[in-house]
């Protein structure tokens, strides 16, 4: 196939087209025939698998088809004399490689992919006429022919496949590695998931590998009876977890900077669609300063167009911020502090704990329609791309569900200053909402991959009636068609599912930052959970879930100045548990 091995080739795409019986004489207009001819006519390798109810295109593409797309993208990447500079096919002996020995990350692997099947036009200068199943489908003239069958629903998905080389590889070294609690392979997971994600696991192995310090402090101080020593042993620990933050971040820092120019990273290539300003489509990573350098128009009425433009911009994200402010006060405060009194006045331990499941679940669904209303309010704001967006978006539904997870333990903190109840409120909500979040995390997507799988054998079912036995899936992309994406638990258009990890992680960190004083023993349940976690989520990438698309952010963005925020949050709070301190 097109000069590769059949044992080499490594299918990273696949498209989903409706299952149908075509006759011979058709097969020259058919809209789907014509589609694989164009890919195969871009250099593309193509294989087609027949499933229960649907069709699958899967694509492979040699390095030379990649490495000339890249040079026609006018890619850039860095040379072996530490400059970043346009591809060349030609000089490619002058690009330095990924960390695996490949010469394109995954990122720049998917663009290109994308390129290539989304940049089959009509070249022709008139419109062409394809058919599907008896209808006729007008391809006109320097039009995209795969969005135009996405349009007509003929293309049903295109999404990344999984490669079960390097996916069994990760599940031995990586998410079945219990022996080695905090060791991760983050070289392969960059070069299987992209930058994002193994920015993620970096973040979260060195997070948990740093807890260690203080979850031992912590049960010293739980397990040990200081007495009179109480006074000095309390505010040391306070002191040292300012001081553990405090380097922890800045030691973050430096970790994320030394991943960057280990990976080369660079912002040439971006996931996303990039914003359009004066009828012209710009890259979503290019400054609005470039835009006015750029412009062969008027630079004075240029500048003037993008000043009102960023103010507006302001102005819009400044009314969602009240917005939002305004709908935490007015309608979440209230159902808060009803729950906080309620836990204070009832007296069986029983009652309490099936009040907070109770509570629990039903703020996840309110937390989850107010980062709805977020998301459509983000709509309106004038963000340069969709990182700006998901920022917004992590800024907004985190006032939510900071308000949901710590208001009710202010509460009992500051009001009634009832420490045992704060402590009992503290484990309930340190370990019920972890088990929680893990239980629906992990369990959701089997569960959403077997009522499909189950979908898809009644539908088989229904159309053949006389099929007699048991009905299986053979093919290993169908399988995967059938798994969930690794989406967010409150919008698919601009976070995948890091933002329901994030957010975990970030909800953890106030809670035991603020009231480590309160509850030393935090610590080392956090801990133990960080260390599930990472194996846990490891696994539902490699096996429960569809294989993410890449993205290209070479930070946490918008989650570092949040854990900051935690920080600065519990220098404050822990003056007052200090202070409180003997009366426990």
């Amino acid at each position: 196939m097109n000069g590769v091995p059949e044992d080499l080739i490594v299918y990273e795409i696949a498209l989903v087209v409706p299952k149908r019986n075509l006759n011979e004489e058709n097969k020259g207009y058919d809209c789907v025939e014509v589609l694989v001819n164009e890919f195969r006519n871009v250099g593309l390798i193509v294989e087609r698998v027949l499933g229960l109810s649907d069709e699958f295109i899967k694509l492979a593409a040699p390095l030379e088809t990649l490495g000339r797309v890249a040079a026609k993208m006018q890619m850039k990447k860095t040379t072996h004399i530490g400059i970043d500079l346009q591809f060349e096919w030609e000089e490619i002996k002058a690009f330095v490689r990924q960390p695996d020995g490949s010469l394109f990350s995954w990122c720049e692997r998917f663009q290109c992919y994308r390129h290539l099947i989304y940049k089959i036009v009509n070249k022709k200068n008139s419109d062409v006429t394809l058919k599907f199943d008896g209808k006729e489908i007008q391809w006109e003239a320097g039009k995209s022919l795969l969005q135009r069958l996405e349009l007509e629903g003929i293309v049903k998905q295109v999404f990344p496949l999984h490669d079960e080389i390097k996916r069994k590889k990760l599940l031995r070294s990586w998410a079945l590695n219990w022996w080695d609690f905090t060791a991760q392979p983050i070289d392969e997971i960059y070069a299987y998931f992209g930058t994002k994600i193994a920015v993620y696991f970096a973040f979260l192995g060195m997070y948990t590998r740093w807890m260690i310090f203080p979850a031992t402090f912590g049960l010293i101080l739980q397990l040990i009876d200081f007495g009179s020593l109480k006074l000095l042993v309390f505010p040391a620990f306070f002191i040292s977890i300012v001081l553990w933050a405090v380097l922890f971040f800045q030691f973050w820092k430096r970790k994320n900077s030394a991943l960057s120019a280990r990976w080369h990273l660079n912002f040439s290539v971006s996931t996303s669609e990039g914003y359009k300003l004066s009828g012209r489509e710009w890259n979503s990573l290019q400054p609005p300063l470039e835009l006015v350098k750029n412009s062969g128009i008027d630079k004075t009425k240029e500048k003037e167009a993008l000043q009102r433009y960023e103010w507006f911009g302001y102005l819009k994200r400044f009314r969602n911020d009240v917005i939002i402010i305004l709908s935490i006060i007015c309608l979440q405060l209230p159902f808060e502090l009803a729950y906080a009194h309620l836990y204070e006045v009832l007296k069986s331990d029983m009652v309490k704990f099936g009040l907070t499941v109770v509570y629990l679940l039903v703020i996840q669904y309110f937390t989850k329609i107010g980062g709805k209303i977020s998301i459509r309010l983000i709509k309106h704001e004038n963000n340069e791309n969709t990182e700006y967006q998901a920022d917004s978006l992590v800024y907004k539904v985190f006032g939510l569900y900071f308000m949901q997870s710590y208001i009710g333990v202010f509460y009992h903190a500051l009001l009634h200053r009832n420490f045992m109840t704060l402590r009992q409120v503290l484990i309930q909500r340190l370990i019920l909402y972890e088990v929680l979040e893990n239980l629906v995390e992990n369990s959701l997507p089997y569960l959403k991959y077997s009522y499909k799988k189950y979908r898809a054998v009644r539908n088989k079912k229904k159309r053949e009636k006389g099929l007699i036995g048991k009905i299986q899936f053979t093919t290993r992309v169908e399988k995967e068609y059938l798994k969930p994406t690794y989406s967010a638990s409150i919008s698919e258009e601009l976070e995948d599912g890091l933002f329901d990890d994030f957010l975990e992680l970030a909800l953890q960190f106030g809670m035991i930052m603020m009231f480590a004083c309160a509850f030393p023993l935090a610590f080392a349940f956090s801990a133990l959970n960080n260390i599930a976690e990472m194996r846990t989520d490891a696994l539902k990438l490699l096996a429960m879930l569809r294989r993410p698309v890449p993205r290209a952010a070479a930070t946490i963005g918008a989650w570092l100045n949040i854990f900051q925020y935690g920080y600065t949050i519990r220098k404050e709070n822990g003056k007052l548990s200090l202070a409180l301190q003997p009366f426990l």
